[in-house]
């Protein structure tokens, strides 16, 4: 086993490894949320993940940002073939390891990849423009600035890398083949660029460019795998997971809690004693907060969320209160939330599993503003491409306020009062209510 080999397994090694850690630490963050049952649905969870993941359908309401993404998105799933081929060549010293098994269908597969990497091309630098030149709005608001920024561009220089390291590879590879006697591979792309970029140089040139282009794409795979963890990119993985679990029941339904919603069923209930003690039951045991405060109050599944949240700003220019000014912002709750969460997961791994750095998402992140400033409408949840849920979060948010913290804006003091008081938002009693139909008109 030569010195390129060893190269290639100890960077393989560190690369994957590198990933897995991140990995681990990304779910054992995830799992600092309180638990909630997504089981069940199967075929249900199977077909929401085809159409919305596998087939991006929530995208196409908006065509052109769909047809750009589809063409990085379809580059993306097809080049993993020829990844699997550069692992073969890297770890038994080959080269082109599938050409002669697969024959023509080889020339298929890398031909096919290198029209959908130029097409992959064209959509990155139009995303680029989008971003920077054009200044699509939802690119440019307050919580855009700074990393997410950066972030957005950062990816789509490693793509245009990518790229060019694969034509680099096969480009000259084309050419070593030609000089070589053996005439042309036949790829779609390279075999007409190659010729023209690299045709002329010597041999040693031509290996030194293909090794280049061989080991830079490589080496960008496993840059950009270990860049997914702290990039909203993550979302390439995560999606899947998050669609299939998704909340299958309808928009605008609300979850209840079940110790509240017993201690109600059983005011209603004229049968219930009033003065009974209650049987004992491990179910019936008070929740530690109502709503929430903190991550830690959050299900997993909102944790999975803000890891998923592709910052794509959907959900914001979508929303109502956003459009007329308010300060909310769905996108920036779930950047919010991830940041939180980043940063409990980070000083419970420092500092033991019960440190507490006296900060919350509510308040430190979140300001009661934004979470009051929500319609309850859904169009974030709607417009999410990868069906997050931003309405769950703040509706916690909300109830920890109303039932821990006694505040509410005063119009809606005044309604639970009157419910109170006349079973009704109105300030009527029950028997007043109906005068209006014997007055006379």
């Amino acid at each position: 086993m030569g010195i390129g080999e060893l190269s290639f397994i100890a960077l393989s090694f560190l690369g994957l490894g590198l990933f897995t850690f991140n990995c681990v630490r990304i779910r054992k963050n995830i799992h600092l949320g309180v638990d909630v049952d997504r089981s069940g649905s199967l075929g249900a969870r199977l077909k929401t993940t085809l159409l919305v993941a596998f087939g991006q359908k929530k995208m196409f309401k908006r065509p052109i940002p769909a047809l750009l993404h589809l063409c990085i998105y379809a580059a993306f799933l097809f080049t993993q073939i020829e990844l699997i081929e550069i692992f073969a060549d890297g770890i038994t010293g080959s080269h082109r390891a599938f050409q002669a098994d697969l024959g023509v269908l080889y020339t298929f597969s890398i031909s096919l990849i290198e029209v959908l990497s130029v097409l992959a091309f064209v959509a990155t630098l139009a995303f680029l423009a989008r971003r920077n030149l054009l200044k699509i709005p939802r690119f440019t608001m307050s919580e855009m600035t700074g990393w997410p920024k950066l972030d957005g561009n950062l990816i789509l220089y490693f793509e245009i890398l990518l790229i060019c390291f694969i034509f680099m590879m096969n480009g000259a590879d084309e050419v070593l083949h030609i000089q070589d006697g053996k005439g042309t591979y036949g790829f779609a792309i390279s075999s007409r660029i190659g010729p023209v970029l690299f045709g002329g140089m010597s041999v040693e040139t031509l290996h030194l460019i293909e090794q280049i282009g061989w080991w830079g794409h490589i080496c960008m795979v496993f840059v950009f795998l270990n860049y997914l963890p702290i990039s909203k990119h993550f979302h390439i993985i995560l999606a899947f997971p998050n669609v299939f679990y998704s909340n299958l029941q309808e928009k605008g339904k609300f979850t209840n809690m079940e110790s509240v919603k017993k201690e109600v069923e059983l005011m209603f209930d004229p049968s219930a004693d009033p003065y009974a003690a209650p049987a004992p039951d491990a179910s019936d045991a008070a929740p530690t907060r109502f709503g929430a405060k903190d991550i830690t109050d959050l299900s997993w599944k909102n944790l999975l969320d803000a890891y998923t949240c592709t910052e794509c700003g959907r959900c914001t220019s979508s929303c109502p209160a956003n459009q007329t000014g308010k300060k909310l912002s769905p996108r920036k709750i779930m950047m919010d939330t991830r940041d939180r969460m980043e940063e409990v997961g980070r000083n419970k791994r420092k500092n033991g599993k019960d440190h507490d750095d006296g900060k919350s998402l509510l308040g430190d992140y979140i300001s009661e503003e934004e979470v009051w400033a929500c319609t309850s409408c859904n169009a974030c949840v709607e417009e999410c491409p990868v069906n997050i849920d931003p309405l769950s979060i703040i509706i916690d948010l909300r109830r920890y306020l109303v039932m821990e913290e006694s505040k509410a804006p005063s119009e809606l003091t005044t309604m639970f009062t009157n419910i109170e008081n006349n079973g009704a938002p109105w300030q009527f009693s029950p028997m007043d209510r109906l005068n209006w139909a014997t007055e006379e008109h």
